[in-house]
């Protein structure tokens, strides 16, 4: 990881959804890097997470939502936060799409709960909002970048677009140092959500079984190393203030384009496996093709991903057996 050194000593970090596969992962590194971590989730010590009985030991644990205002002010004004990472949502599309009340409380409300409290704290040194891809919607002319317009129209998509505009907002009306960030399908060490494609293909090739690819398998997505996009989530909150990036987004991606079919096969051929997937071709809701250009990102500030796919993907599988 290229972070600044230095940076992070006893920084006052605040992390939510610190539990989840992209806080998780995010939290190990800001242990790593000395900053004094406070993590808050609406579920905590679970059993499936790479946090370690001693990584936890070095954490401040609170369990809440980000849907309760009145923890959120108490969190910043009694630990005395420095830099917020907002990562806690309800990120499963499918769930988002049976349950679209709770999807706008916690990805919508959550969000303006924890800039209202942000702009009161003086001492915020920097806001970073997880967004998505989603955020933008369908477009025809791809890849995204950041001024591609936000304009979602499925419950998840939507909480995505309206968290960005409300993050722009506060930037511009009450100055706020805030930022906010958009990455392709991020995978992984950590992710324990067998509904994502690329745990659920591990392990269906892992243990010998019949992967189903609920779309017609020719969608196209960019998939990116988790480590990649937390080197770069704490890349963007050191240097927001030097380089004045406050109000802007900032993609993350691979830049590697690949349908769910040839993903799907480097997976089983990684784990030295035949191919042994079904098309169900009943996919609705979602994008046919979405990927990102991260040019901002790289030219910026400097980042780029250290990990290829097929890297990333050995590395995933590796920490199966772990």
């Amino acid at each position: 990881m290229n972070t600044a050194g230095g940076f992070w000593k006893n920084k006052r970090v605040l992390v939510t959804g610190y539990e989840g596969f992209l806080g998780s992962n995010l939290t190990k590194a800001l242990i790593d890097s000395g900053a004094k971590t406070i993590g808050l989730d609406i579920k905590v010590r679970r059993k499936e997470t790479i946090l370690s009985k001693q990584d936890l030991a070095k954490i401040m644990i609170i369990k809440g939502s980000v849907v309760d205002y009145r923890l959120i002010c108490s969190i910043l004004e009694r630990y005395k936060i420095n830099v917020i990472f907002h990562l806690a949502a309800e990120a499963i599309v499918g769930k988002s799409q049976k349950h679209p009340l709770k999807t706008f409380e916690t990805n919508i409300r959550g969000t303006w709960n924890i800039l209202e409290a942000g702009r009161h704290v003086k001492r915020t040194e920097a806001i970073i909002v997880a967004s998505s891809d989603k955020a933008y919607g369908s477009h025809d002319d791809l890849p995204y970048t950041e001024d591609t317009p936000l304009c979602g129209k499925h419950p998840y998509d939507v909480s995505k677009s309206c968290a960005d505009l409300i993050a722009y907002t506060y930037f511009n009306a009450y100055g706020l140092p805030v930022a906010v960030t958009r990455c392709g399908n991020i995978y992984g060490p950590g992710d324990f959500n067998f509904s994502r494609l690329v745990p659920d293909a591990i392990r269906c090739a892992l243990k010998g079984r019949q992967f189903i690819i609920r779309s017609d398998g020719k969608f196209t997505r960019d998939y990116i190393y988790v480590e990649d996009v937390v080197n770069g989530y704490m890349l963007l909150a050191e240097r927001m203030k030097k380089l004045k990036l406050y109000g802007e987004a900032f993609n993350f991606s691979d830049e590697n384009p690949i349908t769910v079919i040839e993903i799907v096969k480097k997976i089983y051929d990684l784990t030295g496996k035949k191919p042994n997937y079904k098309v169900l071709n009943e996919a609705k809701y979602e994008i046919k093709h979405q990927y990102l250009s991260s040019k901002k990102a790289r030219k910026i500030l400097g980042w780029k991903p250290e990990h290829k796919l097929k890297q990333g993907l050995s590395k995933t599988i590796k920490s199966f057996y772990a």
